[in-house]
C-alpha cells in the first residue's frame, strides 16, 4: 500500500490535482489499483453543481491516468520522466461519482512500443462501473 507521500516519488501530480489518495497494489510497468476518496470538501464541487455535487468526469479520466502513470512511472527506466496523454478510445460514463464514494482505479498496461502506450482503465464504485475504456500514454 502505497500512501500520497509515497505516491508523489513516483508521479508528479500535486494538490490540488493529485487526484489519487493511496494505491493498494501496482507491478511496474504492467498494472496498478489506486483509491479515490471523494469528499464533500473537493474544490471542484463548488461549482460543478451548486445543490448537485457530481465529480467531473474528466477528473475521473484523470484519476485513472494518473493511477496508469504509477504502473509506467514505477519502472526504475522512467523515474523523474512524465507520463502525458497521448488518447483516450472507447471511453463510457457509466454512473455518477458524488461526494461520500470510494472510487476503485484500475489500469492495466495492454499494449508498449517504445515511449507509448495504452492502459486498459476502469473505475468502480462499490463494484459498480462509472468509467472504462483505454489511455494511451507517451512518456516524456
Amino acid at each position: 500500500m502505497l500512501n500520497k507521500e509515497q505516491i508523489k516519488e513516483i508521479i508528479p501530480q500535486r494538490d490540488p490535482f493529485l487526484m489519487i489518495d493511496e494505491v493498494e497494489e501496482y507491478i511496474p510497468g504492467e498494472s496498478a489499483v489506486a483509491y479515490k476518496n471523494v469528499s464533500e470538501d473537493e474544490y471542484y464541487f463548488k461549482g460543478h453543481f451548486p445543490g448537485n455535487p457530481i465529480m467531473p468526469g474528466v477528473l475521473i479520466v484523470e484519476s485513472l491516468a494518473q493511477t496508469g502513470a504509477v504502473a509506467i512511472l514505477s519502472m526504475e527506466e522512467n523515474k523523474g520522466r512524465n507520463a502525458l496523454f497521448g488518447g483516450i478510445d472507447k471511453l463510457r460514463f457509466k454512473r455518477q461519482v458524488v461526494p461520500g464514494d470510494r472510487l476503485k482505479l484500475e489500469v492495466k498496461i495492454i499494449k508498449r512500443k517504445g515511449p507509448i502506450g495504452i492502459g486498459e482503465a476502469l473505475a468502480t464504485v462499490d463494484g459498480k462501473v462509472a468509467v472504462k475504456g483505454e489511455l494511451t500514454f507517451a512518456i516524456v
